[in-house]
């Protein structure tokens, strides 16, 4: 199984942090993300990642290399400009012709990977989402109703989502959908297989799921990893 890591991005809402260092290179406890992340994948058995790169590329190729130190084969596709989380797959396309995994360079999870990938191969759909579930707690009063008048009220509500983990699982065909030359984010492959009904399967994962693009996050994983997570991820 061939992995593709996005890591093109400015990682914006980690600023100042990432002036200095692209947010795939952020550490946690000893590792930077990025190494959290392949050896996460060699545990499942990826042998084979591509790594798209953009801003601060440089510093990922020389910390990588050529992925031997992970016992991997790592390329790179270098974006010419942004393109979005989804976008920078077209320019790969010759090189992926099987299923493929796609993984957002900012992201922690301890899912098993085995059980994803036969789970997508069960349905024989186009792409599977890893999902998780997410709590959000809105500090506000809340007045719903028509017009000027109130018909409900709800006191700091309790909202719960299934949101994307930023780890798919994607058959070649999914990239006919994606245009060339231009930002193509996640939301835009969403809203095209509503348009064209094309199902979109999604993977429940009831485990550890960090996005470090997140500052609350990142600062959650600074203080865990190390003693609560590592184990789990990497299984050591």
């Amino acid at each position: 199984m061939l992995a593709v890591i996005q890591a093109g991005g400015k990682g914006t809402r980690l600023r100042p942090y990432t002036l200095a260092l692209p947010k795939p290179l952020m550490p946690i406890g000893e590792l930077p993300i990025l190494e959290v992340l392949l050896q996460w994948l060699r545990r499942w058995g990826v042998e084979t990642s591509y790594i798209t790169v953009g801003y601060l590329g440089g510093l990922i190729r020389a910390f990588c290399g050529d992925g031997s130190q992970w016992n991997m084969k790592i390329d790179y596709s270098q974006e010419p400009s942004p393109l979005g989380t989804i976008g920078a797959l077209k320019l790969i396309q010759a090189h992926l012709k099987d299923t493929f995994l796609t993984v957002n360079g900012d992201v922690i999870s301890d899912m098993n990977l085995r059980e994803f990938i036969n789970y997508h191969k069960s349905h024989g759909g186009l792409i599977t989402v890893g999902v998780a579930e997410k709590t959000v707690k809105l500090d506000l009063g809340v007045l719903s109703g028509n017009g000027q008048k109130m018909a409900g009220f709800q006191e700091k509500p309790v909202m719960n989502f299934s949101v994307s983990m930023g780890i798919y699982c994607m058959e070649p065909a999914i990239l006919d959908l994606i245009p060339n030359n231009v930002p193509f984010g996640f939301d835009n492959l969403m809203y095209a297989m509503l348009d064209k009904n094309l199902p979109v399967h999604m993977y429940r994962h009831r485990g550890l799921w960090l996005d470090i693009g997140r500052e609350e996050d990142f600062k959650h994983a600074q203080e865990h990893f190390m003693k609560d997570y590592k184990n789990l991820v990497l299984g050591c």
